[in-house]
């Protein structure tokens, strides 16, 4: 039977982050996935679980997280698998491993492919959630990081403000000034919707002032260098604007046990 309560017995909360960075947690066990998903959202990230490495693979292309909490024991592809998988398709994403797998060479092959993190069961949800924030601040991932540093990033989708440069795919991107500034205005801004005019006036200015067909051109020249491959980040919103986000369908603490002994 496991309970969450949003503050340890002795009363303190747990850390809260004003940030909604995407959270895949990957756990077989409903009860810990759910009390994991719950803990999370309480303190302000957007969290969405799964079952199974295959269906965390599938999900990883729509959701986009900026961490992912793996579970080693998976009844398919197990967490090592699944990490193996995302660093084969370069795939930066922080992982966090979550796991009854507490054997000193589970741990160190965890982190010697590719994992930022390994936390065993049974484990206490302040602990977590300040581990979670230390991996997305290292990582770049968090808003708080994002807002103090001259990198922004959106899927595989990275801008370097201080080198003005642009990667996608880890290929770098030859945009011109206006460009680069319309892409750093929609990924300052990402997944909300722009209209043309709240675009217009912060890439423009007073240049082109009643001249909302301007956006609309840079838009596709845009498109044609940063969306030549899948996903499609640069969405177009019908009757509003535009938007940079994943296409539709492609979201003392409490201690946690598992269930298992392995």
């Amino acid at each position: 039977m496991y309970a969450f309560r949003p503050t340890s017995p002795a009363g303190a909360s747990l850390p809260h982050t004003t940030a909604r960075e995407r959270i895949l947690v990957v756990e077989d066990e409903a009860a810990i996935a759910e009390l994991v998903a719950t803990a999370l959202g309480f303190v302000g990230y957007e969290v969405e679980t799964v079952a199974s490495g295959r269906q965390a693979l599938a999900v990883i292309t729509r959701f986009m997280p900026q961490l992912i909490l793996l579970d080693v024991m998976l009844p398919d592809l197990d967490g090592f698998s699944v990490l193996d998988r995302l660093r084969g398709n370069h795939d930066p994403v922080p992982v966090i491993f979550l796991t009854a797998r507490d054997a000193h060479d589970d741990m160190i092959r965890g982190l010697a492919h590719g994992g930022d993190d390994y936390i065993t069961k049974p484990f206490k949800l302040d602990e977590l959630v300040v581990r979670v924030q230390a991996v997305l601040r290292r990582s770049g991932n968090s808003a708080a990081a994002n807002a103090d540093t001259p990198r922004l990033r959106y899927a595989d989708l990275v801008l370097d403000d201080t080198e003005h440069r642009v990667w996608r795919h880890e290929a770098l991107i030859d945009l011109s000034p206006t460009e680069f500034r319309l892409l750093r205005y929609l990924l300052q801004n990402a997944d909300r919707v722009l209209t043309k005019a709240q675009i217009l006036e912060h890439v423009w200015q007073n240049d082109y002032a009643t001249d909302l067909n301007v956006v609309e051109t840079y838009i596709s020249y845009l498109r044609r260098k940063v969306d030549l491959q899948e996903p499609r980040l640069i969405q177009t919103v019908r009757g509003v604007g535009y938007a940079l986000r994943m296409p539709h369908g492609g979201s003392g603490a409490p201690t946690v046990a598992g269930g298992r002994s392995a």
